[in-house]
């Protein structure tokens, strides 16, 4: 009984650990907006639907340094486009970020004042 339960339990580990390997090989890096980045030009709802997401994978804003920023927002902060704190929207001024996102909605918007209000805003689910 002592080698069937060793053998048993090590093929279990060596499933648990290929399982969680393969989870995290998995998650995907999406470019907002593709081409055309974080900006005016982009329609980010449309932009969004049809794209599968999953918690762990990686939004790449990039934008115009100095003119536009993002920040990972509450469902508040979304629907009102008012930043919480101004050092998170500091925080990525640098015209590219990476941000991974979690389990649930994700909400993300430009917080350069008016940015937002006129569409640089993004709802991410992640399942």
């Amino acid at each position: 009984m002592g080698r069937g339960f060793c053998a048993s339990s090590f093929v279990a580990v060596g499933l648990v650990v290929l399982v969680c390997s393969a989870a995290a090989a998995a998650a995907e890096t999406h470019v907002v907006g593709d081409s055309k980045g974080w900006g005016f030009s982009v329609a980010y709802d449309s932009w969004a639907s049809g794209k599968a997401f999953a918690a762990g994978d990686t939004l790449v804003f990039n934008y115009q340094a100095g003119v536009h920023n993002v920040v990972a927002a509450s469902a508040a902060e979304y629907r009102s486009c008012k930043v919480r704190n101004s050092a998170d929207a500091a925080a990525t001024a640098a015209g590219s970020a990476k941000l991974d996102l979690k389990k649930d909605v994700n909400y993300f918007i430009c917080g350069v004042p008016g940015h937002c209000a006129t569409g640089m805003k993004l709802r991410v689910v992640a399942n």
